[in-house]
């Protein structure tokens, strides 16, 4: 029996093996190609734990809103003029005053001292003048008593020269003696002259010689009563009528010039001081329609004025109301206001979403009617409180959800639950 010799099978072997092999990677890598293209399973949200609203077209009013307080528009700081020790506080916070109500008393010994010596010295200044003026009246009345001497003397001189120029027509005296009557008659007249022009410098020269001690009457008085009204204002008085507000010292305090002593407002007539956000303030004008919400009933008032600045992030916004407040409206009670900015007519808007700013472009899901909601590039324009205007991205009727979706940011869409 003679033995065939068979082909040799290995290297047939080898190169199935080398195929098979090749075959697997390329399956392997399409496979895993195909399985790194597929999208990632949508994620599910729970329908009733996020806020879908659907977008409208019609008017739009924009608000602005705030919180702060009511604050009386009538509010009086009293000032301590001097300085003083608190002896006794009369009336405490709460208590209705009156203009002359005292509401609290001080003490100053060199004050009360300082009165006495200021009546003194006005006194003594008032004698002095009273004896000064009493001098140059006295001085005065000579002086008038001289001008009416010698007026006299005048007089009978001038008739005695009248009877004697008769009597020389007659002959019966000489020339000589009607020349000496003559020369007395016109001395006298120029003595009477000259007192008459002394009476008239004594007379002037009364008001200029008192002028100085008058002034400094004056002077002493001024002091006296600035004291005296310094020592009354050791009783503090409200100054007006209300309610006292505060009183911000202690019995036993020192307290000197400037210090606020009490504060007295008028609760009758409140205003509503708000803080808005700085970024929502820049449309606010004098004079816009508001209203204020004091938890117990909402009242209408108007802008009346703002500040020229901001702190921390907000800016103060005074409501002037137009109508009564309601019963336990009260200052420093908190409160909520809305300041309407514009209505705005047939524009496109939705409900504000949780991370919207107004002119800005943000992603929001939209909801499908298959109850997938897609993220979708939305350009927004102005904002109001509750509202926002629609620019790009969304069309009326489209339905949205406003809550945060910042933890689903990864996806590009989210399956609606229930």
């Amino acid at each position: 029996m003679v033995d065939i010799a068979r082909p040799s099978q290995a290297k047939k072997k080898r190169v199935r093996r080398i195929i098979y092999g090749a075959l697997a990677v390329i399956v392997v890598g399409g496979i895993s190609l195909g399985v790194s293209k597929l999208k990632p399973a949508a994620p599910t949200v729970d329908r009733a734990v996020v806020w879908i609203d659907s977008v409208k077209r019609g008017p739009m009013l924009r608000q602005v809103r705030g919180s702060g307080t009511l604050v009386p528009e009538d509010i009086r700081w009293i000032t301590q003029q001097t300085q003083g020790r608190v002896e006794r506080i009369v009336l405490r916070p709460g208590a209705q005053v009156t203009p002359d109500s005292v509401i609290l008393e001080l003490s100053n010994p060199d004050l009360e001292n300082s009165v006495r010596d200021a009546e003194l010295a006005y006194k003594s200044s008032q004698a002095a003048f009273t004896n000064r003026k009493a001098q140059l009246d006295s001085d005065l009345l000579q002086q008038e008593a001289n001008v009416a001497n010698i007026e006299t003397q005048y007089t009978q001189a001038k008739l005695d020269l009248e009877a004697n120029e008769e009597l020389l027509k007659s002959g019966l005296v000489s020339e000589l003696q009607v020349k000496q009557k003559r020369g007395l008659s016109a001395d006298l007249k120029n003595r009477l002259d000259v007192e008459n022009r002394r009476l008239k410098i004594t007379r002037e020269g009364i008001m200029s010689q008192l002028a100085p001690q008058e002034a400094d009457v004056n002077s002493k008085r001024a002091t006296w009563e600035l004291r005296r009204r310094q020592l009354e204002d050791l009783k503090v008085k409200a100054g007006m009528s209300g309610t006292l507000t505060a009183v911000p010292v202690e019995r036993g305090q020192q307290v000197g010039p400037g210090v606020n002593l009490a504060r007295v407002a008028n609760p009758t007539n409140l205003k509503a001081e708000l803080r808005i956000a700085e970024t929502q303030t820049k449309d606010i004008r004098i004079g816009q329609y508001a209203e204020v919400d004091t938890r117990n009933g909402i009242v209408k008032g108007h802008v009346s004025r703002m500040d020229p600045s901001s702190t921390g992030g907000t800016v103060g916004v005074d409501v002037i109301m137009d109508g009564p407040l309601p019963p336990g409206s009260r200052p420093d009670l908190s409160v909520d206001g809305t300041i309407q900015l514009e209505k705005l007519d047939n524009i496109v808007f939705v409900g504000r979403p949780a991370f919207g700013q107004e002119n800005s472009t943000v992603t929001i899901f939209k909801v499908q009617p298959s109850g997938e909601a897609l993220a979708t590039k939305v350009k927004l324009g102005r904002a109001s409180v509750n509202t926002i205007e629609i620019i790009e991205g969304l069309n009326p009727g489209d339905q949205v959800i406003l809550s945060d979706m910042s933890q689903y940011d990864a996806f590009d869409r989210v399956q609606i639950k229930g």
